[in-house]
């Protein structure tokens, strides 16, 4: 045995979306790219808006030869000043740099604030579905994911949430527009949540956070508008990173706000940042830093996204798949024509269709087709999709 025995059973289990990824390679290579439709990864494939370009290039120019030095863990403080202006403008909230701690993405963020908080065998509650990666940022500080089930359409149970509180309830994620289904909790499912937990955290006699992962916040369609956490509930905590919205999920960037309200905002303000340090991140990188502070409110251009989920949900619909039509992200999580939601994600790669099963999400039965692709790829698949479906009717 070379490695830990956990570590064996986590590759063993590893991401489905990375699996289909590989396969993805496999068949381009054997086929042609132009010949294999991958919806496997949550890879954004729209450029950066134009304007991240010229404050890379000016931001070279002036950064000075001690730009890419050590920073206080937390960050820069006018890059921290310049993302809470915007969140107070955004979220009418009144957060200060202060609150606001910079993160190597929104992956670093939530690992940082489980590490804060977190006892050993202290539970996190997820909303199922749920982004793959929760389970193992929890376990990696001694917690414990409980999972509950969310309704049919894909929208908060909070009978379901209140059953799973326990005594060792720490906290509960969500993440809204979501990944995989592209919901997006409404304002009023976020103030009952945060009734509930109010009364849950008095009960218990701890605070149970509420976190919102929120890298999508900004991929909305229909004129919606993603509720702020921050008036929902005291002990919250957000979040979140530019890979989607800006379209740079390489340069691993983003942050963490803690309501200003909150009973020991304080105590997590400091000790996110010292998890920053110790668990290896340090400083979230220092270019990149400089660059977002001057790309508050920008976003790729969402209007392209949104023509890919009408043209993919109008090839579904005619093809005879289910489905809860997203609010935002880009992420379709059909049903599978069978209960084998692994078994149909192998019928679509016979078609060189590339999705991943939803069963590596908490929601069985269902597929997830990442639509951040060319529309191209979505015309060339609608075959596919349809002989799929029409082998198990």
């Amino acid at each position: 045995m070379t490695i830990a025995k956990k570590i064996e059973g986590f590759i063993e289990k590893s991401s489905w979306i990375r699996k289909m990824f590989e396969e993805g390679a496999r068949l381009k290579n054997q086929y042609g790219a132009e010949n294999v439709f991958d919806f496997s990864l949550g890879n954004p494939n729209l450029p950066p808006p134009a304007k991240f370009d010229e404050i890379l290039k000016e931001t070279l120019a002036t950064m000075g030869d001690s730009g890419h030095a050590y920073m206080a863990n937390t960050g820069y403080p006018e890059v921290r000043d310049a993302i809470a202006g915007f969140l107070n403008k955004e979220q009418h909230v009144d957060l200060s740099g202060d609150e606001v701690t910079m993160t190597c993405g929104a992956a670093g963020a939530l690992n940082i604030v489980l590490k804060a908080i977190l006892d050993p065998q202290d539970e996190v509650i997820s909303p199922a579905p749920f982004f793959v990666e929760y389970h193992f940022y929890v376990d990696n500080h001694g917690g414990v994911l409980k999972t509950v089930p969310t309704h049919d359409d894909f929208t908060l149970d909070l009978a379901a949430i209140e059953v799973a509180i326990t005594e060792k309830t720490k906290a509960i994620i969500i993440n809204s527009p979501n990944n995989p289904t592209g919901q997006v909790h409404s304002k009023e499912a976020l103030d009952a949540l945060g009734e509930l937990l109010t009364v849950q955290s008095k009960k218990i006699g701890h605070p149970i956070y509420l976190i919102s992962d929120e890298p999508y916040r900004k991929i909305i369609y229909d004129g919606l508008v993603v509720p702020s956490i921050f008036g929902c509930y005291q002990e919250t905590i957000l979040c979140t990173s530019y890979s989607k919205d800006i379209s740079i999920p390489g340069e691993r960037i983003g942050f963490v706000a803690i309501n200003p309200q909150s009973t020991y905002k304080t105590q997590l303000s400091a000790g996110v940042a010292l998890a920053n340090r110790i668990l290896g991140f340090v400083n979230a990188p220092a270019l990149m830093q400089r660059i977002v502070a001057r790309m508050q409110g920008e976003s790729v251009d969402i209007g392209k996204y949104k023509q890919n989920r009408d043209k993919l949900c109008d090839i579904l619909t005619d093809c005879g798949y289910e489905f809860v039509k997203p609010s935002g992200a880009f992420y379709l999580f059909p049903k599978a024509p069978i209960s084998d939601d692994v078994a149909f994600t192998r019928t679509l790669s016979d078609e060189k269709i590339l999705v991943v099963p939803g069963s590596g999400f908490g929601g069985p039965g269902h597929i997830r087709i990442a639509y951040c692709v060319e529309g191209q790829t979505i015309d060339n698949a609608r075959p596919g999709f349809q002989r799929a479906m029409d082998k198990y009717r």
